[in-house]
């Protein structure tokens, strides 16, 4: 299932799995002055490439190597001889199949490996300047990308929602608002953040640091119940009436504990 949208001159490319005709799960790839930012999932590989069909690309960046990101590339670089980029921690990672969860499976499937060559500190286009931010948090080898003239920030998925509920086990909320504390600090006027779930915030900074003050004062809620000797499972009842349904979806890979046991090493115990 695709859907275009376009935004001061970014393609906008939502893109999702169909069962039973549902859209299981949307991400967003955008297409900007010749740069191709992120692929999708392979259930959805085919579709990008025809919405692609006719399109000036020169190159693809990967901004990490989560299957929803990567799960493109192989049909992309089939139709387009271009070069793929990515962080030199994601680029292994990209090469090989992955391990994935039924939930993954379902909703994105394998992506096929591809070869990626390292990200270069800036992407030149035809008329823009991408600098490269290493936003680590979400994931290793985690990128945006930032056009300071324009005030444009391609950020994958180090931005979702002000208020996260849920995480992956591997994710760090200390080193997520270390990365959102960069791109806040940005030397531009303004912040438009062009996130992978499809929404485009046109005011990031504010959306940027209501998620950081909302994760503090969840850090200093975590840190009153351990004082007084909350377990997680305890802390997760108190503070969010109890655990979020993605965690038995997802094989207990989103879920509310994983919040609470990356809050508690923030810094603020």
């Amino acid at each position: 299932m695709v859907e275009t949208n376009t935004f001061e001159g970014v393609t906008q490319i939502h893109l999702s799995r169909e069962l039973n005709g549902e859209p299981l799960y949307w991400v967003a790839v955008y297409l900007v002055d010749g740069l191709l930012i992120d692929t999708g999932c392979a259930y959805t590989s085919e579709e990008l490439a025809l919405s692609l069909e006719g399109r000036d690309i020169r190159a693809v960046v990967n901004t990490h190597f989560h299957e929803d990101h990567c799960g493109g590339n192989r049909e992309i670089l089939y139709r387009h001889d271009v070069p793929l980029y990515a962080h030199p921690d994601s680029i292994p990672l990209i090469a090989e199949r992955p391990f994935l969860y039924p939930y993954q499976v379902m909703v994105w499937g394998y992506p096929e490996p591809t070869k990626a060559q390292p990200i270069p500190s800036v992407i030149e286009t035809e008329h823009y300047r991408f600098e490269v931010m290493e936003t680590p948090g979400h994931s290793l080898g985690h990128v945006c990308l930032v056009e300071l003239s324009r005030g444009w920030c391609f950020s994958g998925d180090i931005f979702a929602r002000e208020k996260m509920k849920f995480i992956r086990p591997e994710e760090d909320m200390k080193t997520t608002v270390e990365s959102m504390r960069k791109l806040i600090d940005l030397p531009c006027e303004r912040l438009v953040l062009f996130t992978s779930i499809g929404r485009i915030v046109e005011d990031g900074r504010t959306a940027l640091a209501s998620c950081i003050e909302n994760l503090e004062q969840l850090a200093l809620r975590v840190k009153e119940l351990h004082g007084r000797g909350a377990t997680v499972e305890g802390m997760v009842e108190e503070i969010f009436g109890g655990e979020h349904a993605f965690c038995e979806l997802t094989n207990n890979q989103y879920s509310t504990k994983n919040l609470v046991r990356s809050l508690l090493r923030m810094g603020y115990i």
